[in-house]
């Protein structure tokens, strides 16, 4: 174990009772008001942050700064929860029904937390460390907020940094890649109108179900008929609703999408094609439909020389064994993509072993990661602010 988690290692006690906390009282995306309020009076015990709160609506930006150098970085964790109920027996599970964290948004606020009392305590750097607890990641909604609200204008930075456990890749392992490291999303949601009635007389009718689960199967065909097979991309459904009951035709039916590509052609491409098997499904059945857009994506792009860095500093103080570079791609988004949009800086993945993967009803965070997160924001701040 290296110097810097041993010091981390020291808080584990404290990191857990954030932790759990959190979990506890899972919040919505930009309805994470009492998660916010816990962490600014958390950071506030550390007595040394001019701490700003309500930044993009629920967003939480704590500064510090050591020595007289004027270099500046910005380190950004997540807090918001999913829609999803916990499946989980865990002392410390959910307490509100339907909504979980299960994403481990709450280990990556504690993480940062960690560091954060950790730097408050040694200011081993030189220059100022921006601690960006952000709301809304899992709508795509927090970024853009926080960054509209005057986030890198207000709290100027020369660089930032972001992170995310990952199940399935070896844990406390840290994986960098240069480049484009995660795909851009769209999540979508369409409503196909029909004209309900009983299910014994289908015939004065017009069925959304059926309308519906055309549409479903040709999507299917977008990306393995349309993508280059270099290329990368996925079509998800992930909600069908209709009805409430078996033995009479629904009036309306709401399908959810998310659609994930890595390349602007692609994008364009696939979102163009659904709005036209929409279309003509829907109306070869004799319904219509209607279209919602949510936020468009954007591809995570992580600036290779900001890569190295991070690289060469979690190498000093992990070892080199602890760290893969260059790491893989990940099909899932991310809207730390806009911040890096607006600033040069690097995200990475953090290995969380075996288990199930994230956004799974039975998804459980490793809490042994948690000074090892911790570790790295410190190791990364100290590096950079030399």
């Amino acid at each position: 174990m290296t110097a810097i988690v041993q010091k981390l290692e020291q808080n584990r006690d404290q990191m857990t009772e954030w932790f759990e906390h959190m979990h506890r009282h899972p919040e919505l995306s930009m309805q994470e008001t009492s998660t916010a309020d816990y962490i600014a009076e958390t950071l506030g015990g550390f007595g040394a942050y001019e701490i700003e709160t309500g930044v993009g609506k629920n967003g939480i930006v704590a500064s510090l700064k050591a020595g007289e150098g004027g270099a500046a970085i910005g380190l950004r964790a997540d807090f918001d929860a999913l829609p999803i109920q916990e499946q989980n027996d865990l002392p410390y599970k959910s307490s509100s029904a339907g909504v979980g964290h299960l994403c481990g948004h709450d280990g990556h606020a504690t993480m940062l937390l960690g560091a954060a009392k950790y730097l408050a305590e040694t200011k081993n750097f030189n220059g100022t460390v921006r601690l960006i607890f952000q709301p809304g990641e899992e709508t795509m909604q927090g970024a853009p907020a926080m960054i509209d609200d005057g986030l890198f204008e207000r709290f100027p930075v020369d660089a930032v940094f972001g992170m995310h456990n990952i199940p399935g890749l070896e844990a406390g392992k840290f994986y960098f890649r240069p480049g484009e490291m995660m795909a851009s999303v769209d999540n979508w949601e369409v409503e196909v109108i029909g004209k309900g009635g009983h299910g014994g007389v289908p015939e004065q009718t017009i069925d959304p179900v059926v309308a519906g689960s055309s549409i479903v199967m040709a999507i299917q065909s977008i990306v393995s008929r349309n993508v280059a097979p270099a290329n990368r991309a996925v079509v998800t459904i992930g909600a069908f609703l209709a009805g409430n009951a078996g033995n009479a035709v629904a009036g309306s039916a709401i399908l959810r999408f998310s659609v994930r590509t890595t390349t602007p052609e692609d994008r364009e491409m696939v979102l163009g094609n659904i709005r036209r098997i929409v279309s003509h499904q829907a109306q070869s059945f004799g319904c219509t439909f209607e279209i919602h857009e949510g936020v468009p994506g954007a591809v995570l792009v992580n600036d290779p020389e900001e890569t190295e860095k991070a690289v060469g500093i979690a190498r000093a103080a992990f070892g080199d064994e602890q760290v893969v570079y260059p790491g893989p791609p990940f099909l899932a988004s991310e809207d730390f993509a806009f911040m890096l949009q607006k600033k040069r800086g690097t995200y990475c993945f953090l290995g969380g072993g075996p288990g199930k993967m994230v956004h799974h009803p039975e998804y459980v965070f490793n809490r042994e990661l948690l000074p090892v997160g911790a570790a790295y924001w410190a190791a990364l701040t100290e590096g950079y602010l030399r």
